[in-house]
């Protein structure tokens, strides 16, 4: 069986500052044996975590269209930011990766897909993260819940981590996959675990976007 955190973020991202091999150290003590790197628009991380991983590593990226984020998960690229959903999910398609939408109809999260667009982009969803450990509300996640099973899209979790110490706060045990095809059904069959992480961690992605931004300057 597979301990899958599937939303994990790196240095990569621009709020993130966790260097690749501290996430596989974390990992390996939290016996986390799969994770998807995530970073915001760019997919290098996880590609550059694939080349040395001792455990699985799923290349995705946090596409911030003009209506809100999609995931693209088992990439090969880099997809732009700043396009429709529609071309993006063109844009994984071409790459024959999974559509996966993150932090589902979260209320206070800017980035997060507007409800408008899930609806009408909800045949095209591959996967959808029912428990995202950033996510503050219950009832969002209920509604979460209540709109994959409406369509029968596999529910997955991540702990969406910006920081070291919250990775794992989300995960979902299931069993061993080879393809993207496989990869859906073992999350069917899968248990999620998790907690919440407390909105005090959105305050060390924002530090990190700031002091990121300052070294740039620099």
């Amino acid at each position: 069986m597979l301990k899958a955190d599937l939303h994990i973020h790196s240095k990569y991202s621009m709020d993130c500052q966790t260097p690749l091999d501290k996430i596989i150290k974390r990992c390996e003590k939290l016996k986390i044996n799969c994770i998807a790197i995530a970073d915001h628009g760019t997919a290098e991380g996880g590609l550059e975590m694939q080349k040395f991983a001792p455990f699985k590593v799923i290349v995705a990226e946090e596409i911030l269209t003009t209506e809100g984020e999609i995931m693209g998960m088992f990439l090969k690229e880099t997809i732009p930011s700043g396009i429709t959903p529609r071309e993006a999910i063109m844009r994984i398609r071409e790459q024959d990766a999974l559509v996966n939408i993150p932090h589902p109809f979260e209320t206070i999260r800017g980035s997060a897909l507007k409800d408008k667009a899930i609806d009408e982009i909800a045949k095209d969803i591959d996967l959808m993260e029912i428990l995202n450990s950033r996510s503050p509300f219950p009832a969002n996640t209920n509604k979460a819940k209540d709109f994959a099973i409406k369509h029968n899209i596999p529910g997955g979790a991540g702990s969406d981590a910006h920081t070291i110490y919250e990775i794992g706060n989300a995960y979902i045990e299931m069993p061993d996959f080879n393809t993207k095809e496989e990869f859906l059904e073992s999350v069917r069959q899968g248990t999620i675990y998790g907690k919440r992480s407390g909105v005090f961690v959105h305050f060390f992605s924002t530090w990190a976007k700031v002091t990121g931004k300052i070294t740039k300057r620099g």
